[in-house]
């Protein structure tokens, strides 16, 4: 195909193309304003496609029904769908319609599209095209950017165009579409309309868009008004000048979302139109008929909106009934739709009707398209109660959607005098729920805690999880907001069979005072015999476990339910499990499974629109980056997680702390980590454990004074827990502070702690501190063993500026450290580390990608990149190496 002024775009695409056939796939989001040429790039790359083609046009009316652009994409491939494992293609039939059942997690959709279209690539290239994405649905438009953040060795590229205003895709690469220059528009012109009397007017009109050019020039227009506005003025004129047959033929098809001839032919036959109707419209190349897909096809979307803005509104709304009647039974959400758009008044059937469609939505996972349904079921039902019901249905389905905003929007103006206790603590918990995303964690913490009080007594169950997440906006405010929320936590009067007691009797006594309380173990086993929905409902009692310092019961307990929520498809719980997961495996010993699974853990967080997570997960890999001297990539992380508000902050401040207090600047660390223990967030892991790096730094600053409040509660945290490595931290902070006569016995007592409950990280702190120590009292003979075993430790961790520390010590002492490599593994990256962990493991690439989110054939990309690394040559040889990466 031709097209003028377009070589950088099309060489652009034309790379992604062959680089698919050499099996390497490629996104492209191609923006720009309407008429620009995207639709013609887009058609250029599918005449060069070497292999199969799926395509894919938003279109607006069609934006609130739940994948429908999935829908049209995978129409010719469905037969591929059986070959998909079990949870994915159960997911992928529920939201097409093809099978009936609950939808599975919007993840589990997004990653069967990426098998999909990956098995698809098995047998040759594949080039996916999705048009008009300003107008594709919320739902399809997830799943394609989970999918298309995924792809890596597979022959498929990706093409989405969109509007300058249409939506952000993050993560994927975009190009700028501009308005051809003026001797490229030029040529354009005089190849369309060779005898235009005035081309210049044309061209000075056109700016430089293709098809203001091509059109404009066919309608002799011209004026002032921008592009867009002259070419709707064209093809209104290009409309009045067919036959009113042809024109309402034209008014359905617009109306009619997916371009469906079957329905459109029969609307036009309840109208009495006939298919010669439409002709007039063909022969001018308005529309064109594909038989063989069996759609009709608009030349511009532009078009499309022109036709409906110009009918009157009696003729819009006797089309929305006809193309009702057109549906029938089959397609319940669009015969509804457009019953509701053909009401003149309230109407309690219409109403019923439209809030059945919007369950059946809800019930494959069509979040976003069942609020805007029941929102409008609700403006049409003519009982005040009923309708009151269905906002409280579309907040919920919009919360459910993530479209927080919509949903706190929908709360705001239902809310008022007269609401019955359970209808306002709805609408509360809305607005609660957008304030925390937000930030504003004080005024989300009031309307999350008024609503709980307002069902306490008659639903205590519904009050106690909407208090478990008054709890989490108190997380970020103070201690005393806390501890009044678990004090209204504990004191609701919850039957003892509801599935939560377990976990609200376990996270009161782990965040309270109380001496005692159950072990997580028993919580575990007492919520499962309740019924709890594992694993959602046993993450929170899983991160709770983390304050008192039970660490190792939440590495057993995080690692088993992120199995369980891979099996089980629960991904939208990942991000939380993992995070749990890799806090455990830092406090335990387990940096670079932690590194892995945090690294896993904001893939997905990022893929499920959850700051809070996205947050957090970046300032953990922030503190792993700072431990390991990485300067540039642990500043990188504390920025983007300062970026999402107080979420990622703690971690943050402790990592950029530690990474100053590694480079020797204790001026720095101190400002840092006071900060942090100043901040009043005490219930914030990172900012109980971030005390003993704390203490150091002052230590260093010659000022110890400063630090006593921050250490006594330190140490009352410490023997709270009654974890023997929380107490040598204690007595390490204690033997920084002493006279050198007490000093050595503090030192002492804190590495018979380390010795009973190893943590290969603070202990080898703990010897360096104390080899340092050793060497300045001259003591440099008995300094060597702590420095020595310091050192060995701290280079196996990958804490090179503390192990480099370690190195100086001993050379002080006059005896060489043992220096070399990490291992034979250090040269992989985590997610190579991961993947050779389940190779060696005997998970086949399918399982492998199925677990990790990827594709089988990224996955084989990775272990073809870490054979070399590990010096073997196939999959047999990574037996051998486990034990290293273990």
């Amino acid at each position: 195909m031709l097209l003028y002024g377009r070589g950088a775009e099309q060489s652009v695409v034309d790379r992604l193309l062959a680089e698919a056939g050499a099996g390497r796939a490629g996104v492209l989001v191609l923006r720009g304003e309407p008429g620009v040429g995207k639709s013609a790039l887009l058609a250029a790359a599918a005449d060069a496609a070497p292999g199969r083609v799926l395509r894919a046009t938003g279109v607006e009316s069609e934006a609130r029904l739940p994948y429908a652009a999935l829908s049209q994409l995978l129409a010719p491939v469905l037969a591929g769908v059986e070959g998909l494992p079990g949870p994915q293609r159960a997911a992928l039939e529920r939201v097409l319609g093809l099978a009936d059942g609950p939808a599975g997690d919007r993840l589990l959709v997004g990653l069967a599209v990426l098998t999909l279209l990956g098995d698809l690539a098995e047998q040759g290239p594949v080039l996916c095209l999705v048009d008009d994405v300003q107008w594709v649905d919320r739902e399809s438009a997830e799943a394609l950017q989970v999918a298309a953040r995924r792809l890596g060795a597979e022959a498929v590229v990706l093409l989405l165009a969109t509007r300058l205003d249409g939506p952000e895709l993050p993560g994927l690469p975009e190009l700028r579409v501009e308005p051809l220059t003026e001797r490229a528009a030029a040529e354009l012109l005089a190849a369309v309309a060779p005898e235009l009397s005035d081309p210049a007017a044309v061209l000075a009109v056109a700016q430089g868009n293709p098809l203001a050019l091509v059109e404009l020039s066919a309608a002799g227009a011209a004026g002032s008004l921008p592009p867009t506005g002259r070419l709707r003025l064209a093809y209104h004129g290009q409309l009045s000048r067919l036959p009113g047959t042809a024109q309402r033929w034209l008014l359905l098809a617009a109306l009619e979302e997916s371009g469906s001839l079957e329905v459109l032919l029969r609307a036009a036959g309840e109208c009495g139109l006939t298919v010669a109707d439409l002709a007039p419209a063909e022969q001018q190349g308005l529309v064109r008929v594909e038989l063989a897909a069996g759609r009709v096809m608009f030349r511009h979307s532009l078009l499309r909106s022109a036709l409906v803005d110009r009918a009157p509104l009696v003729d819009r709304l006797a089309a929305h009934a006809t193309l009702a009647q057109a549906y029938g039974e089959r397609e319940p959400l669009r015969r509804a739709w457009h019953r509701a758009l053909a009401a003149t008044g309230r109407d309690a059937a219409v109403a019923e009707e439209l809030a059945a469609a919007a369950a059946g939505a809800a019930s494959r996972g069509g979040h976003t398209g069942a609020s805007a349904a029941y929102e409008r079921a609700a403006r049409l039902s003519p009982d005040p109660l009923r309708a009151r019901e269905l906002t409280v249905e579309a907040v919920e389905a919009a919360l459910e959607a993530g479209e927080v905003g919509r949903a706190e929007s929908l709360a705001a103006a239902a809310d008022g005098p007269g609401l019955d206790p359970v209808t306002r603590a709805h609408l509360l918990f809305a607005r609660g729920v957008a304030e925390f995303w937000r930030g504003e964690h004080r005024s989300a913490h009031l309307r999350l805690t008024e609503a709980a009080a307002l069902v306490a007594e008659s639903a205590p169950g519904p009050a106690a999880r909407v208090l478990v997440q008054a709890v989490h906006a108190a997380w970020y405010l103070d201690a005393e907001a806390v501890c009044a929320t678990l004090t209204a936590l504990g004191a609701l009067a919850l039957p003892a069979d509801d599935s939560l007691a377990p976990a609200v009797r376990y996270v009161t006594a782990a965040l309270g005072d109380a001496p005692d309380g159950p072990t997580l173990t028993e919580a575990e086993r007492a919520a499962r015999t309740a019924g709890a929905v594992a694993p959602v409902d046993l993450a929170l009692p899983c991160g709770a476990a983390l304050l008192p310092g039970r660490d190792e019961e939440v590495l057993d307990l995080a690692g088993r339910l992120v199995r369980e929520a891979r099996e089980g498809g629960a991904f939208g719980t990942l991000p939380t499990l993992l995070f749990f997961l890799a806090e455990a495996e830092l406090f335990t010993g387990r940096p670079d499974t932690a590194d892995e699974h945090a690294g896993e853990g904001l893939r997905l967080a990022e893929d499920c629109g959850q700051p809070m997570w996205t947050g957090q997960l970046h300032g953990f890999l922030a503190y792993l980056a700072a431990s390991r001297g990485e300067d540039a990539r642990c500043r990188e992380h504390a920025a983007q997680a300062r970026a999402r508000g107080a979420f990622g902050a703690p971690w943050a401040q402790w990592a950029v702390g530690v990474l100053e207090l590694g480079a020797g600047r204790a001026e720095d660390a101190f400002g840092q980590l006071a900060a942090l223990a100043g901040s009043g967030q005490n219930f914030q892991v990172s900012a109980v454990r971030s005390v003993p790096d704390l203490v150091e730094a002052a230590v260093r600053l010659r000022r110890p004074e400063e630090v006593a409040e921050p250490l006594a509660r330190f140490e009352h945290w410490a023997d709270r827990s009654g974890q023997p490595w929380a107490r040598a931290l204690v007595h390490r902070c204690h033997a920084l502070l002493a006279p050198d006569e007490l000093a050595e016995e503090l030192y002492l007592s804190a590495l018979a702690r380390h010795a009973e409950q190893p943590r290969p990280w603070e202990q080898a702190r703990t010897e360096l501190l104390y080899g340092e120590w050793l060497r300045r009292g001259r003591r440099r003979t008995d300094a060597r063993v702590p420095l020595r075993a310091a050192e060995r430790t701290l280079r196996r961790l990958g804490a090179l500026p503390w192990a480099e520390r370690a190195r100086l010590e001993l050379d002080a002492t006059g005896a060489p450290a043992a220096r070399g490599p990490a291992g034979a593994v250090a040269g992989l990256t985590p997610q190579e580390s991961q993947i050779v962990r389940l190779a060696a493991q005997g998970l086949s690439n399918r399982d492998i990608a199925a677990q990790l989110f990827l594709s089988a054939r990224t996955v084989g990309h990775h272990l073809y990149k870490a054979y070399p690394k590990l010096g073997v040559s196939s999959r047999t040889g990574l037996a051998e190496v486990l034990p290293a990466l273990s």
